[in-house]
């Protein structure tokens, strides 16, 4: 579980003013819904401030930090099970090893995920969006989606299938499990309440700024850190 509506942010501020510049003008060709996907962001963004941010805000200040990072721990534990599957759908062996260990050794000794016993075992981050670019399909055009936020045509078809195979979606009692996925997303915001207060001090159109940000960082993941340099018209 990794996003809702300010969304995949991580990395993006490092980006120069030069890729930025780029990276708008080929957003152009990605995002033909733009006049849709910036009423459904208005949407996410309304919602967010005047309900999920102040409670997020709250949460961040008068929870512990060792509950915290009990939450986070517990939530990264069950990505890890998605991780390992897409790791194995892409033929990452050794990383589905690693990742699976992590599952094992977390759960078991780790008392179901709370406690990070593998700090020494890398983290990984895989879902079914990245198999699918893994295996050469394209991202299609961009979507923001309601209450979820950035996405894609490839990413919106690897989000179902995630949630398919996801442990909460398969946790048999439905208030458990729509309580997991509403906490689980929850979290995600608080965690992401440091990373906007850059975002708002460094761009004008936050919506702009979301987008390219998401589809760069989207295809780094694909590529593992090392995507094709991109060939620009102004370039020698």
């Amino acid at each position: 579980m990794r996003s809702i509506s300010t969304l995949l942010l991580t990395g993006s501020l490092a980006l120069t003013g030069c890729s930025t510049l780029h990276m708008s003008a080929y957003s152009l060709d990605k995002d033909p819904l733009e006049p849709i996907n910036r009423k459904v962001y208005a949407f996410n963004d309304s919602v967010d401030r005047a309900a999920i941010k102040p409670a997020a805000q709250v949460y961040a200040k008068v929870v512990p930090t060792r509950i915290k990072t009990m939450v986070n721990n517990f939530f990264d534990n069950i990505d890890d099970v998605n991780v390992t599957a897409n790791d194995l759908l892409q033929a990452k062996f050794n990383q589905a090893a690693n990742d699976g260990g992590r599952v094992l050794f977390n759960t078991t000794f780790g008392i179901f995920g709370l406690f990070e016993i593998t700090n020494r075992l890398e983290k990984h981050n895989e879902d079914f969006g990245q198999t699918l670019g893994y295996w050469g399909v394209n991202s299609g055009c961009y979507l923001v989606l309601p209450f979820w936020g950035p996405s894609s045509l490839r990413d919106g078809v690897g989000l179902y299938a995630d949630s398919k195979i996801g442990v909460i979606s398969n946790t048999p009692d439905v208030p458990v499990r729509n309580s997991a996925w509403a906490f689980s997303a929850f979290n995600t915001r608080v965690n992401l309440l440091d990373q906007e207060k850059v975002m708002d001090e460094a761009t004008i159109d936050r919506y702009s700024f979301m987008r390219d940000a998401y589809l760069m960082h989207r295809q780094n993941l694909v590529y593992d850190g090392n995507p094709p340099r991109q060939k620009y018209d102004d370039e020698d």
